[in-house]
């Protein structure tokens, strides 16, 4: 399994398949650094064996730490990198853009995936999503990148 981490004290996770395939997602808020902190052993499971990671700072070197003490494949995403393949230009011109069709692209990405239907669908839920299936692709557990309808 993949998991993947939009940071922040506010995070979104989203969980993949080795076939790339979307399981789980979910958005937590973390009050403090180290309430993640305590919170990062029950988010990496057993089964995770692959960390994609999108931020900086203090708050991505717990994950990092975490991700070399268990021996996985981490992968540090720059926002640019997933966006760059997944949105199109005129979708990455402001932040508020970026999240809006962040939503729209992983409420699709969902619905072809096992995992729940959303209730809701925070931005940084819908980010690890996409970021996520961007990493199985660069990890080569994916051939290709989904078509999304505009």
């Amino acid at each position: 399994m993949l998991l993947a981490v939009d940071l922040g004290l506010r995070t979104g996770l989203a969980t993949f398949d080795r076939g790339g395939v979307l399981v789980a997602y979910r958005s937590q808020h973390y009050g403090t650094r180290g309430a993640l902190r305590r919170a990062l052993p029950a988010l990496l499971t057993p089964e995770t064996t692959a960390l994609a990671v999108e931020g900086g700072g203090d708050i991505e070197l717990l994950w990092r730490r975490e991700a070399v003490r268990r021996g996985l494949v981490y992968v540090p995403v720059h926002a640019h990198a997933w966006r760059e393949a997944l949105l199109l230009p005129r979708e990455r011109r402001s932040g508020a853009d970026v999240k809006t069709t962040a939503i729209r692209l992983a409420r699709q990405v969902i619905a072809g995936s096992p995992a729940p239907a959303p209730t809701s669908l925070t931005d940084d839920a819908a980010e690890a999503v996409l970021l996520g299936l961007w990493a199985c692709h660069r990890l080569g557990w994916r051939d290709t990148l989904p078509t999304l309808r505009r």
